[in-house]
């Protein structure tokens, strides 16, 4: 078949049952034209790039607010927790709208909800700015988490759209960064702002990056999403041809949006649920990314009170963890070439040529647990204290080399158990991840409500200890799912098994 163009020009001639005997408009492969993936690799890295900068914002917006705490407190009259909530809505804002806009972009594919989403984003970024009180702050940092969330929820979407199978790994893996270092640099930028300007240019920064953003994605990033694309096609081509029985595959979808967005909540939570597996490594993701939210808090207390930091020294702190993820990624050549001696491996003892198991991608989960913990505890256990002689000499460089290695580990405990629940949940990996994605939203949404004050009541190295224990706890279950996972997944009703 060739290209939807010629395609069309057959149509006009009367030859259409020559194409598709059922009337169905399709792309003849990747090489067609009017296929996201036909596009030129330089406009299709123009996407990505604008795709993850503006998921960068969202997730740099979630915590560059930190850095107003001080000012916000004064300003309103309200104690730091309260503040504190507007780090805390905007998160669980994030956790609860994929729900919604993943769903919505089935019918009207990535561009309308990535424009519509980003529009409300900014337009909620003004109330944040011009707030004359704590009230006005807090509900429009809500829904400015939750419409700003399409840009994390959908966005892997759209390189799936434009890059073949084998060309993913690249794309992806400049998209999945931006989760991560959002939020350990908007302390950073946020720093700076808070420290020389007023607070609400924080938000007038944002609103102006954001804003930049939009602009891009209207003029610069094409519908990519296929369904919705075919369906574009073939109403011209009905119009063209008066022919009423050209069809596209979305127009045979029997669900309502209504029916759809009830699915995209009941299966993620039937996974939850049924799934001890999916459970428990979500829970330890979770568990990793509501530490790294209670860090704000805790680095403010630590590397202030401990070694007379101002604002923007505190802020580039967290640059420490920037720098593990980093390195962590840069390992990544290390990893592959050990999935693939697991896959010769395991061809050699079954003969199943091309053969895999979902397992052989938990190794870098495995690598990244005592990382996790020997970070944690480093960081804890070298917190200086002026009360105890032992610990008056420590340099505060020291703690911050040991959130490093916490760095390092959640980037390598995050990148396998994504890889293992995509793989092991084929039929339900948009599920499995929106699973996990609401459990990890949900603990970063609460673990700064309470980290402050557990670091000031138990201690700023007894309350690392503890978190570093919970840790400690979830650590094996990567290995205990490398060696067990498959038994696992043979009695279970979503997973599948080869």
């Amino acid at each position: 078949m060739d290209g939807l163009g010629s395609q069309s020009e057959d149509i006009k001639q009367g030859n259409h049952e020559r194409y598709n005997a059922n009337f169905e408009v399709s792309f003849a492969g990747d090489a067609d034209p009017r296929s996201p993936r036909s596009l030129p690799m330089w406009r299709k890295w123009m996407i990505v790039l604008i795709i993850s900068t503006t998921s960068f914002c969202v997730a740099c917006t979630s915590s560059l607010y930190i850095g107003t705490y001080i000012q916000i407190e004064r300003k309103f009259q309200v104690s730091e927790i309260v503040a504190t909530l507007g780090l805390s809505l905007f998160v669980f804002g994030l956790g609860l709208s994929p729900m919604i806009l993943a769903p919505l972009s089935e019918f009207y594919g990535r561009k309308p909800i990535y424009v519509w989403s980003l529009s409300f984003f900014i337009i909620w970024i003004v109330p944040c700015a011009v707030a004359t009180n704590i009230q006005t702050l807090l509900v429009a940092r809500f829904f400015n988490g939750f419409a700003g969330s399409a840009f994390l929820s959908i966005a892997g979407g759209t390189i799936g759209d434009l890059f073949h199978k084998s060309e993913l790994q690249k794309p992806m893996m400049v998209f999945t960064a931006t989760p991560f270092l959002g939020p350990e640099l908007g302390p950073v930028v946020g720093g700076f702002i808070n420290y020389y300007l007023n607070w609400r240019w924080s938000f007038w920064f944002l609103l102006i990056w954001a804003g930049f953003q939009w602009v891009a994605i209207f003029f610069l990033v094409p519908e990519t999403y296929h369904p919705v694309l075919l369906r574009q096609e073939t109403r011209r081509i009905r119009k063209e041809t008066g022919e009423e029985k050209w069809h596209a595959p979305i127009e045979k979808m029997q669900r309502s949006i209504p029916q759809t967005i009830l699915r995209s909540i009941y299966r993620p939570s039937m996974l939850l649920v049924l799934e001890p597996m999916c459970l428990i490594l979500c829970i330890y993701t979770a568990v990793l990314l509501g530490i790294l939210y209670l860090f704000f808090g805790a680095f403010a207390l630590i590397f202030t009170e401990n070694h007379g930091f101002n604002l923007w020294q505190v802020g580039l702190a967290f640059l420490s963890i920037v720098v593990g993820m980093v390195f962590a990624g840069a390992s990544d050549p290390w990893w592959h070439k050990n999935y693939i001696r697991l896959i010769a491996k395991y061809e050699l003892e079954t003969g199943d040529v091309g053969g895999s198991e979902p397992e052989f991608r938990m190794p870098q989960a495995i690598g990244g647990a005592p990382l996790v913990v020997i970070g944690m505890l480093w960081f804890g256990w070298t917190t200086q204290v002026a009360s105890l002689p032992c610990y008056s000499s420590v340099h505060w460089i020291v703690p911050i080399i040991g959130s490093a290695f916490f760095g390092a580990g959640v980037f390598l405990i995050f990148s396998g158990i994504w890889t293992f629940l995509v793989e092991s949940y084929p039929l339900y990996a948009a599920s499995a991840l929106a699973a996990n994605s609401f459990t990890r939203s949900m603990f970063a949404a609460g673990s700064p409500l309470f980290g402050t004050a557990m670091y000031r009541n138990v201690g700023f190295q007894w309350a690392t200890f503890l978190l570093a224990m919970i840790t400690l706890i979830l650590a094996p279950f990567p290995y205990i799912f490398f060696r067990f996972g498959k038994q696992i997944r043979s009695k279970s009703r979503y997973a599948g098994v080869r």
